[in-house]
């Protein structure tokens, strides 16, 4: 009998400690290019580091960390291998010829990858393949060294020459229409959002897998597709939500990450115009992970770039039931004592986190579970005063109720799709 169960494929995976990267910031690189391999359904078998003032110009790593890398792929069933950084084109080209037949992918390929698997409207397919193409603009000539230049002189070009122009003709010729056919969808767009005008607009954003879509379907009762996978999430999402007698619309977007691809931020920013005119951000942080700050200041540049870094944010620290202080923070370690119940746990966590630092981060800093539900209630009063606020510059005569009356879980409406 065959077995016709398709074997995941498997990878090894690099990375470099340089001067501006230290061991540890390369261990979490890799752990999050190890996730982002499984995202995209791939194994990673092992991982390898090397210590350089920078990458080698040639092939990344230096020569006697090839080698090694090649005794272990010919000793072990390797399809891929993946690099933590961006890779030049020549790069490309000196590792495809050193590996043989062991495809080689860098971390924006990886990246592109897993967008080109998540999109599912007609805008994240073009804006996808649109950052493809641009990506592959430039690498073009390692896909035509069997056809290279025969012969030198005036009028003298070689066949590879020949097909390299072509290819880079229907490459520009592509990314040309593509851009003209996203001009025309983000038109459909403005349209679209000026119907929606007359509603307060707010905004999720954060790190990719911290728990928007989590929190979205908890406040908009929505069925919104939610899981623990890197950029589970491409698409844009609005839902109506109303909160108390405030009618809002809810959005969720792609997630961010550390070394995000700039063509991906480039054909994504039509996508990105949710935040960019949301009149609210809740800033979504996972608080249990161990770079949870640095995730901050990542989501925090890329709102910079993209001209929405002074709007009114909620600062959303997310995951508080897996949160687990640090021992510079200790103050009193009784109150996390594996004994004690978990509610109670939860509430001393809570009590914690808003001793610390964080609360005072920003303006306006909450901390909860949305997938335990826990302190949601102090979220939505904090959402709703904001929304308020924005709500009576629209319209100046809404009637005026008190917020301690205002209605929480069972008012707030299923989801209407935009």
């Amino acid at each position: 009998m065959i077995d016709t169960h398709k074997q995941p494929e498997t990878a090894v995976l690099v990375a470099l400690v340089t001067q501006k990267q230290s061991p540890e910031k390369t261990q979490e690189y890799l752990e999050e290019l190890a996730f982002l391999a499984e995202t995209s359904g791939i194994q990673t078998v092992k991982a390898f580091v090397q210590k350089l003032d920078r990458p080698d110009t040639r092939t990344f790593v230096g020569k006697g960390k090839l080698e090694e890398i090649q005794t272990f792929i010919a000793a072990n069933p390797v399809d891929t291998i993946i690099f933590d950084d961006d890779l030049t084109p020549s790069q490309v080209r000196n590792l495809e010829q050193a590996f043989q037949e062991i495809k080689v992918l860098d971390r924006s390929l990886l990246i592109l990858n897993i967008f080109s698997m998540r999109a599912q409207t007609a805008q994240a397919r073009v804006q996808v393949e649109l950052a493809q193409y641009q990506y592959m603009y430039p690498r073009l000539t390692r896909m035509w060294t069997h056809l290279s230049r025969q012969k030198g002189g005036v009028g003298m070009r070689g066949p590879g020459e020949k097909e390299l122009e072509t290819d880079r003709r229907i490459v520009q010729d592509r990314i040309a229409f593509l851009k003209e056919k996203l001009a025309k969808i983000d038109k459909q767009n403005v349209t679209r959002r000026k119907e929606r005008d007359r509603l307060v607009r707010v905004s999720l954003v954060g790190y990719t897998n911290v728990g928007k879509s989590t929190l979205m379907r908890t406040l908009a009762k929505a069925d919104v597709f939610a899981e623990n996978k890197l950029f589970a999430t491409v698409d844009s999402t609005v839902r109506k939500v109303v909160l108390g007698n405030i009618p809002f619309l809810l959005s969720d977007t792609v997630g961010f990450i550390r070394k995000l691809p700039t063509t991906l931020i480039e054909a994504f920013k039509s996508t990105l115009d949710e935040v960019r005119e949301a009149d609210v951000l809740l800033h979504v942080v996972d608080v249990s992970h161990p770079s949870f700050e640095e995730h901050i200041e990542v989501v925090d540049s890329i709102l910079t770039e993209i001209g929405a870094g002074e709007k009114p944010t909620i600062l959303v620290f997310n995951k508080m039931d897996q949160f687990e202080p640090r021992d510079e923070w200790m103050h009193d370690e009784d109150d996390f004592d594996d004994n004690i119940p978990v509610a109670v746990r939860r509430q001393s966590a809570l009590a914690y986190l808003k001793k610390t630092y964080l609360a005072r981060k920003a303006e306006n800093v909450v901390f909860i579970s949305a997938e335990k539900r826990d302190n949601l209630d102090e979220l939505r009063d904090i959402l709703y005063k904001l929304v308020r606020e924005k709500h009576y510059t629209i319209y100046p005569n809404w009637k005026d109720i008190p917020l301690a009356d205002f209605a929480r879980d069972e008012e707030i409406s299923d989801g209407l799709g935009m």
